[in-house]
């Protein structure tokens, strides 16, 4: 088993590159579902958001995972059945390992111990908003609205199913803010300008009420916390930007409808720019506001231009296109990803040859580092003439573990293939000497029996 330090340099490592190849996808799925309207974007980047999270992690390769799912399809079972007497044994010979440069084991500690900094610094971080969320919410003076406001308040209550929700005033905060999961709060200015029209108060309502309608808040609580393991990456920052755009987007439209017509509701939401946003206030990760996005620009046209609106097969399309994206993403990732072990000191001799210095290698070394292993099949000629016999192949293991060299050294021509066919699917956690990935020498013995 790896050691917590190896595990965490593991998943900083693949981060590091895994991270920029699911934007990138993210960004081009994106591009392509615009068309669909914000909530698609929306999906596309949130997806990305919990990919950029879990696949570091992910140690499955695509090779054995299709392999397994393929075993649960009905057209399978048959070939299981035929196979049900037959047996095929598979044993790893020792190898040798190359010697190249060395690692000192203390940097996996220096490595491990910056990366638990760095998650702590960003974990105080998030516990310091939480505070501050808590202070905002407890500091705030609750009010009763009356009038045009009270009405406004009780049609948009029904309109979007929100009935628990309370009004309240603070000095913190310089344009609406909803907080809140289960006693949801809807924040306004404790000084709104005297110019400000009762529309634009109700298109503020509106956008208020459609982010406690989607529980924004406590979503981007989830996502938060989420994401403190690789807070650290630049690229997770532009996604989180990229969810709460669409965000913004999404409760826009929701806000238009009920304000009856997104002119009118653009119209509001530039006066509310231009009379709320003089005065920079302390910005909270938790408290979802009206501009939070630093997207008005796009906001306003988004409300303003005519949108031709995907439906049916094109719409279908556009999903499946967006699917494919991110499945093919996924499987590159796993089948590149990187491993990283400690250092392993065990009972071995060196040899040396004109290539080198070879380390041997045990094969339980070798066996336990497979990751895909794909089962020979019993060949249906050699079974139906009652065949048996065991192949020995050499194979040369490289650095990022996939088997880069297969050769036959011994066996019988009936089964060659089949040993072959299987074993060159294999891939295996590089090997590490002294921290440092190297190509192994081994031979893997196929044995093949009927049963007697």
């Amino acid at each position: 088993m790896q050691s917590l330090e190896s595990q965490l340099l593991t998943y900083v490592l693949n981060s590091l590159w895994q991270v920029p190849l699911i934007f990138a996808a993210a960004w081009l799925a994106a591009r392509a579902a615009r068309r669909s309207g914000p909530s698609m974007e929306h999906r596309v980047w949130v997806s990305a958001l919990a990919l950029e999270v879990l696949l570091p992690a992910c140690s499955i390769p695509p090779g054995e995972l299709f392999h397994r799912l393929t075993q649960l399809l009905p057209w399978s079972w048959g070939t299981h059945a035929l196979h049900a007497d037959a047996h095929v044994t598979v044993v790893s010979g020792p190898g040798y390992a190359h010697g190249l440069l060395h690692l000192p084991t203390q940097l996996l500690a220096i490595a491990a111990l910056a990366y638990g900094c760095i998650f702590a610094y960003f974990a105080a971080r998030f516990l310091s908003s939480l505070r501050k969320t808590h202070n905002l919410r407890r500091t705030a003076r609750r009010i009763a609205l009356t009038g045009a406001a009270d009405r406004t308040w009780t049609r948009y209550s029904n309109l979007f199913a929100v009935h628990d929700a309370e009004v309240a005033v603070s000095s913190e905060v310089s344009c609406p803010v909803t907080l809140g999961i289960r006693r949801r709060l809807v924040l306004l200015p404790a000084e709104i300008p005297a110019s400000l029209k009762p529309d634009d108060l109700d298109a503020a309502l509106a956008h208020e009420f459609a982010h406690m309608r989607r529980r924004d808040f406590a979503k981007n609580l989830v996502y938060a916390l989420l994401t403190l393991p690789i807070a650290y990456h630049p690229l997770l920052w532009l996604t989180r930007a990229r969810i709460d755009e669409t965000r913004e987007m999404i409760c826009d439209a929701m806000a238009a409808t009920a304000l009856a017509g997104p002119q009118k509701y653009a119209s509001s939401l530039l006066r509310l720019a231009s009379l709320l946003l003089h005065d920079s206030t302390d910005t909270n990760l938790h408290a979802i506001g009206i501009f939070d996005a630093n997207i008005f620009e796009r906001r306003i046209m988004n409300l303003t231009q005519q949108h031709l609106e995907l439906r049916g097969l094109r719409r279908l399309a556009t999903a499946a296109a967006c699917i494919a994206l991110g499945f093919a993403t996924c499987a590159s990732a796993l089948a590149l990803r990187m491993n990283v072990v400690a250092p392993t000191f065990i009972a071995a001799t060196t040899q040396s040859t004109d290539a080198g210095t070879k380390l041997h290698v045990p094969a339980h070394e070798i066996a336990g580092n497979r990751l895909n292993f794909v089962q020979p099949i019993y060949p249906k000629a050699a079974k139906k003439a009652k065949l048996d016999g065991t192949v020995v192949l050499h194979a040369i293991i490289g650095k990022q573990g996939n088997i880069e060299k297969l050769d036959v050294v011994s066996g019988p021509t009936e089964f060659q293939h089949s040993a072959l066919d299987a074993v060159k699917q294999w891939t295996y956690k590089p090997y590490l000497l002294n921290g440092n990935p190297v190509a192994v020498e081994t031979t893997i013995t196929v044995s093949y029996s009927l049963q007697k």
